[in-house]
């Protein structure tokens, strides 16, 4: 046997060795670095859910362990309670009216900001993002001083002569629902025209160069597309929203706090002053409520990207 032969090959088999002891080091360091987010997820997420499921079937009040073993008890009364579908029809209204504030809205924006030929895009797109980086119950608690009986809003109207005293706008729960829309939407608007921009960035100017050339218009060029090119963002942007809208909870914590009288109740803050808002917590009938609102949320979500990616599609053809 060549003895050349013999040494390359045990060359090759050391490097191998060798290669392969470093890439379960590099494998060992990354199962080291992925630790420490992995218990927290399992500790702060997967359990606190699987716990909830638990939970639900016991009349407990958060102290101790459950033994008050009560069965389906709880859900049935989370399904026959006028105030959980209440909470549940202001939380649906709240997020259809935001989707269709805030998707198509955000879009055109987007759309303005992607123009290369506009003077001062990065200083319009801060402006935009700027409510993001605010924390919501912030924005409650300052638009609630705005809003209130000798808030900045009565009397700049005053001022300009439009009323001539202040009014209470929080005392009527459809003004109430109307401003908690529009602020809420002020609050998300930002993040998804980047979502959009984003998006817009993976359309190759060629495409439109050569639609351009062909004879189509600005509105055949966005039908026939942008939109094709934008449904998968479509379907994502439209899925977050929803999920964003339906768990609002500190905005409508610290703005309204559910009233006037429920009227702008949402679910999250229902399942909270079940469990925290009563002398007598009833923690296990928050958890049957948080699991009937958790697949109710869930539904509604996959309903809304099927929708979105039937407009899309319908508009490509």
């Amino acid at each position: 046997m060549d003895i050349g032969v013999v040494s390359q090959s045990a060359i090759e088999h050391g490097g191998k060795r060798l290669l392969s002891r470093q890439q379960k080091r590099i494998h060992l360091f990354c199962y080291l670095f992925l630790l420490p987010q992995t218990v927290m997820y399992l500790a702060f997420t997967i359990w606190p859910i699987l716990a909830s499921y638990y939970y639900s079937f016991f009349n407990w009040d958060g102290v101790g362990w459950p033994t008050d073993f009560i069965g389906f008890q709880n859900y049935q009364g989370v399904i026959s309670d006028p105030f959980f579908w209440g909470a549940f029809q202001n939380s649906f209204l709240y997020t259809i009216a935001t989707v269709i504030l805030v998707v198509p809205g955000a879009l055109i924006m987007a759309l303005i900001l992607n123009n290369r030929k506009l003077k001062g895009v990065i200083v319009f797109r801060t402006l935009i993002f700027l409510p993001v980086v605010l924390t919501m119950a912030v924005v409650g608690l300052v638009m609630q001083d705005m809003f209130g009986y000798n808030g900045f809003f009565n009397r700049l109207l005053m001022w300009i002569g439009l009323l001539h005293q202040p009014v209470e706008w929080l005392n009527s729960a459809i003004i109430a629902m109307v401003l908690l829309i529009l602020i809420g939407s002020w609050k998300g608007f930002g993040i998804k025209v980047i979502y959009w921009l984003a998006g817009l960035q993976t359309v190759s100017t060629e495409i439109y160069e050569a639609a351009h050339v062909d004879g189509a218009n600005v509105i055949q060029r966005f039908r026939h597309i942008t939109v094709p090119m934008l449904i998968p963002f479509l379907i994502v942007i439209t899925i977050l929203q929803t999920n964003e809208s339906f768990h609002v909870f500190d905005l409508v914590r610290t703005f309204t706090n559910g009233g006037p009288f429920f009227g702008t109740d949402v679910v999250p803050l229902y399942i909270y002053n079940n469990a925290f808002g009563s002398l007598v917590p009833r923690m296990g009938y928050a958890c049957a409520a948080g699991i009937v609102f958790g697949i109710a949320t869930l539904l509604v979500s996959l309903g809304l990207g099927l929708l979105a990616r039937r407009f899309g599609q319908r508009n490509t053809l």
